[in-house]
């Protein structure tokens, strides 16, 4: 599949996992519904990797990554932003997981030494002003508590910072040759093991979940939601980096919001459809289709 191909499949997909999130919320701890989740990509992934005989050997130095990357994307990523919702509105989480696409570019530089690309540091910022817009209607009503805001955007922050660092350790193990399936199949394993641990020593209660739509939204997120479009956002990142593959965050929220006004009754306002059009003008300007210097002005 070409990138554009597995772009869009991540777009859609995780826009479309915002809503299945919501019919998981409340019935089970979420250190036990990350693990759940990831048992399922497990078990999905594993059958795959042992029908086509995929190699499941690799070196201690690959599993150090692939255990970093379970831990920081898989697992607190997923943590954190679960929790942050108690205390922010959805909109605002949406708006703030921009920041994953400057910690990417600014992660990769310090650790790595990749060039820091201008264009997708630019196109990002387009894109959170397009974001601003989407959400104004949500963002300009939302009250709480400072003292709860403030533990919401420091979760949330936390979350985007342990997602950056899953992203750029991703990247730097296929520098190396790790190959995409297995590695996502080891790294979700880990995770499951993190989740699961850790819902086991804080005390959480673990109870089986009893409605029929926490089991179709835990399917939906496993099959689709973790091993199809995190299958493809990994292929994005070998194939393209993670600064731009990061992009992603900024788009699916589109599709999130689709999704609510025919499922939620979301009712759209001008600044939404702006919003749309300067996200679009973002990614087009993060990933090449437009260069910065159509925005130069041309000497007299």
């Amino acid at each position: 599949m070409s990138n554009n191909g597995l772009f869009t499949a991540c777009v859609f997909i995780w826009g479309s996992t915002w809503l299945a999130i919501t019919f998981q919320l409340g019935e089970v701890d979420p250190a036990y519904s990350v693990g759940l989740r990831f048992f399922f990509a497990v078990v999905i992934l594993g059958a795959f990797c042992l029908f086509k005989k995929l190699n499941l050997v690799f070196p201690l130095r690959v599993h150090l990554r692939m255990a970093a990357v379970g831990l920081c994307l898989y697992m607190l990523n997923y943590m954190f932003v679960y929790h942050s919702q108690f205390y922010l509105v959805s909109a605002l989480v949406a708006l703030l997981s921009s920041a994953i696409v400057y910690f990417n570019v600014l992660l990769r530089k310090v650790f790595f030494g990749k060039a820091i690309n201008m264009e997708v540091v630019f196109g990002a910022a387009v894109g959170v002003i397009g974001l601003a817009f989407l959400f104004w209607k949500e963002l300009k009503t939302f009250d709480a508590e400072q003292n709860m805001v403030l533990l919401g955007l420091a979760l949330a922050f936390a979350s985007f910072v342990s997602a950056s660092f899953g992203n750029v350790i991703a990247e730097n193990a296929f520098d190396i040759g790790a190959p995409v399936i297995q590695f996502n199949l080891f790294a979700m394993l880990y995770s499951l093991v993190y989740s699961f641990g850790y819902g086991y020593f804080s005390g959480a209660e673990f109870v089986l979940p009893t409605s029929t739509s926490y089991w179709v939204s835990l399917l939906y997120l496993s099959l689709f939601g973790s091993v199809l479009a995190f299958g493809a956002y990994m292929k994005l990142v070998k194939q393209m980096g993670a600064d731009k593959s990061a992009y992603v965050v900024l788009m699916y929220p589109i599709v999130a919001l689709i999704l609510s006004t025919l499922y939620e009754g979301y009712e759209w306002h001008w600044t939404g459809f702006v919003g749309v059009l300067v996200v679009l003008l973002g990614n087009a300007i993060a990933m090449g289709k437009l260069k910065l210097s159509t925005f130069r002005l041309v000497k007299a």
